[in-house]
C-alpha cells in the first residue's frame, strides 16, 4: 500500500480555496453566465448588487433601484422613460399591478446562456391581476381606423382575445358594410355599447311594426336577423341566409 501524501491534499485543498475566494472576489470573470445588458453594464463587476451569495438575485434588490412604483415609467435615476413606438401615448406601469411580484420570472439580465432565457415567462394577459387585465385602456391606445373611432366605450373581449388583436372574432365588414345611410354611431344599434347584440330599430324607417309589416307583405314570416339577408345597405338581397349568419338581435 502506497504511503498516503499529507502534502497533495494540503495543495488540493489550498486550490479548493483559493478558487471559492476567487469566485467571491472576481465573481463577474469566475461564475458569471455572460455580459449584463447594457443597461446594467456599469454593475458588471458589481454582482453582490443584485445577487446574495447562495441565494441569487432577488425583487427586493431589483427595487433598491428600480422603485416599484415607477417601473416601466422612470429610469432608476427617476428620469421619465422614452416613448418606444408613435403609436404609443405614453409609457405604461402595469408592472405594479402583476400578481406575483417576481422581477426574475421575466427579466434576464445577462445576455448569456440560452437555457436561462428559455426559463422566462413571455408576457401573458394572465399576470394581471383581474381589475387590470379588464381595462384594456389603461396599457393600449385605442385604434384609430374608421370603425373603432365611433366606439365611445366597450369590452374589446366582445371582438378580441388577449391571446392576439388580430383576427378579431368578429369582422363588421364581413358581417354588415358599415356606409351610405348605415355610417352611424356604433350605439345606433349596439345599444348600452354591448357589441355582442345588435337592434336595427334604432331609426325611425326601421320601426318594430314597419318592418314587420312589409316583410309580411312580402311572405317573409322570420326576419329575426336582419343581417342574414341585408349584409351592404345599398344591395338588396338576391336570397336568403346566403353566408355567415350574424349575431343576435335585442
Amino acid at each position: 500500500m502506497k504511503q498516503q501524501r499529507p502534502w497533495l491534499r494540503w495543495v488540493i485543498a489550498l486550490n479548493l480555496a483559493a478558487l471559492v475566494a476567487l469566485a467571491f472576489v472576481y465573481p463577474h470573470l469566475m461564475v458569471a453566465p455572460g455580459a449584463l445588458l447594457p443597461a446594467h453594464a456599469e454593475l458588471a463587476t458589481d454582482c453582490f448588487a443584485c445577487h446574495a451569495p447562495w441565494r441569487g438575485a432577488s425583487a427586493a434588490r431589483c427595487e433598491s433601484c428600480h422603485h416599484l412604483a415607477d417601473i416601466g415609467l422612470r429610469g432608476s435615476k427617476g428620469q421619465p422613460l422614452p416613448v418606444r413606438a408613435e403609436k404609443q401615448t405614453g409609457r405604461t406601469g402595469f408592472h405594479q399591478q402583476l400578481i406575483d411580484q417576481d422581477c426574475m420570472a421575466c427579466h434576464g439580465d445577462h445576455q448569456g446562456t440560452a437555457a436561462g432565457q428559455r426559463s422566462r415567462k413571455p408576457f401573458s394577459h394572465a399576470l394581471l391581476r383581474a381589475e387590470a387585465s379588464a381595462d384594456c385602456k389603461a396599457c393600449h391606445r385605442m385604434p384609430g381606423d374608421a370603425l373603432h373611432r365611433k366606439i365611445e366605450a366597450g369590452n374589446c373581449k366582445q371582438c378580441h382575445s388577449q391571446e392576439r388583436w388580430k383576427p378579431a372574432s368578429f369582422e363588421h365588414a364581413k358581417l354588415f358594410v358599415l356606409d351610405r345611410d348605415h355610417d352611424s354611431a356604433c350605439v345606433t344599434c349596439h345599444l348600452g355599447h354591448d357589441y355582442s347584440r345588435y337592434s336595427c330599430y334604432g331609426c325611425h324607417e326601421h320601426s318594430e311594426a314597419k318592418v314587420r309589416a312589409e316583410h309580411e307583405e312580402e311572405g317573409i314570416r322570420d326576419f329575426e336577423n336582419c343581417v342574414e339577408c341585408h349584409r351592404d345597405p345599398g344591395v338588396e338581397p338576391d336570397e336568403r341566409g346566403a353566408g355567415r349568419r350574424g349575431r343576435k338581435r335585442d
